[in-house]
């Protein structure tokens, strides 16, 4: 009797999420060429025929007070996830990144497929804030595929199974042509190019974008020759062009084209960017990077003054311990602040030739000897074939 092909329910919540399952999705065909793959996520996971059941967009937010205002809506995507991973008979579900969403989706999946071993694919970053939640989630998954070295001992202590496979966006084809980038929009070599990059969330957005445009508002002010790019997210890209058509100071902005993100990493002098994984691929790139980050005020209440335990917010720091990445959160993150940082990168190639080595060094070190898409691949395969050895107490 032949047996049947493994069949793995892939979770992303946010484009973050959507481009390392997309990752895993080559690396589970490449290891098992027969394995049946569905899920719930975005373009990049469509791009690869797993089409989601429903728009992911909707459900990209961050923080406690931004969630709860769609906790409606979360509930009952939770419940469709479920439905639609029973529907498709999985093996194994891993849900990946988006703590608020996945562990809604994983306690409907103990209900809908309690026999499926649930994957968490990047741990909730406890060793910067919210140690309970290691606890939460030794109860709520069966395993835990870990993206940095030091995730571990926050969750075995707990009775949780880890595998460390490193850090995907690391290993993703990062290659651009800048000077194409240039050449194409009519940027000179010597010109200096500043990009700016507003995040993949709505709210990321809606909070980021008067102070971005403020900063460029003022560095144009002072040098005129300045030319600014943006490349956006599918998920901003509709509401980040009406906001840029409505913002004086950004008439000249170049909007790099579906397929140009890459060269325009490459073509910029320095950028400024939201917090989050695209200052890693900067980082691996070598591009120098001021990075910013609002919360909601109350969400920024909790954070600061209960939740926070880490010196920096970007992981590229976290793993040098130095502010290789000028960081401006919250009350820092002003248009003059921003302008201020980025001009002084700006004004000192030297610094930035010496910020540019720095950070591929250590985004070098962070990616370690291993391949983090095949290794997520061969842990989740071998996981779906112990199938039903996972019960956590409670299941049946």
């Amino acid at each position: 009797m032949t047996e049947r092909a493994p069949r793995i329910f892939l979770v992303a919540a946010e484009p973050s999420g959507d481009a390392l399952a997309a990752d895993l999705i080559d690396a589970l065909r490449a290891a098992c060429p027969n394995v049946e793959v569905a899920g719930v996520g975005g373009a990049e996971m469509a791009a690869r025929g797993v089409i989601s059941p429903f728009d992911i967009s909707e459900l990209s937010v961050f923080g406690l007070f931004d969630g709860l205002k769609i906790i409606n809506l979360v509930h009952q995507r939770a419940e469709e996830t479920a439905e639609a991973a029973a529907a498709f008979g999985a093996d194994a579900v891993v849900l990946i990144d988006s703590w608020g969403f996945m562990l809604r989706a994983a306690w409907k999946l103990a209900e809908r497929l309690p026999q499926a071993p649930r994957i968490k694919y990047v741990a909730p970053q406890v060793f910067a804030a919210r140690r309970g939640r290691a606890k939460v989630t030794a109860e709520t998954f069966h395993h835990l595929l870990a993206i940095h070295p030091f995730d571990a001992p926050y969750f075995e202590p707990h009775g949780l199974d880890v595998t460390f496979v490193g850090n995907p966006a690391l290993e993703r084809d990062l290659s651009g042509d800048g000077a194409g980038f240039r050449d194409r929009h009519g940027v000179a070599v010597d010109d200096q190019l500043l990009l700016l990059l507003f995040g993949s969330r709505r709210s990321e957005l809606s909070r980021l974008f008067p102070r971005f445009a403020d900063a460029a508002r003022r560095l144009k002010a002072e040098r005129p020759e300045l030319r600014l790019a943006t490349a956006l997210s599918p998920s901003i890209a509709e509401e980040a062009r009406a906001l840029i058509a409505k913002e004086p100071g950004l008439e000249d902005l170049i909007i790099a084209d579906t397929g140009e993100r890459r060269d325009a990493y490459h073509a910029a002098d320095v950028a400024l960017a939201c917090s989050g994984t695209v200052t890693l691929e900067l980082a691996r790139i070598g591009t120098p990077t001021v990075t910013a980050y609002r919360l909601g005020w109350l969400a920024w209440a909790a954070a600061r003054f209960f939740l926070m335990k880490a010196k920096y917010i970007s992981l590229a720091n976290l793993a040098a311990d130095e502010m290789l990445i000028p960081e401006y959160v919250q009350t820092r993150c002003t248009g003059e602040k921003l302008a201020s940082a980025v001009s002084a990168l700006l004004d000192d190639r030297e610094r930035r030739a010496v910020l540019s080595d720095q950070l591929r060094s250590v985004t070098a070190r962070m990616a370690g000897a291993t391949q983090p898409s095949r290794e997520a691949a061969a842990a989740t395969l071998a996981i779906a074939e112990r199938k039903g050895g996972h019960e956590k107490a409670g299941e049946a």
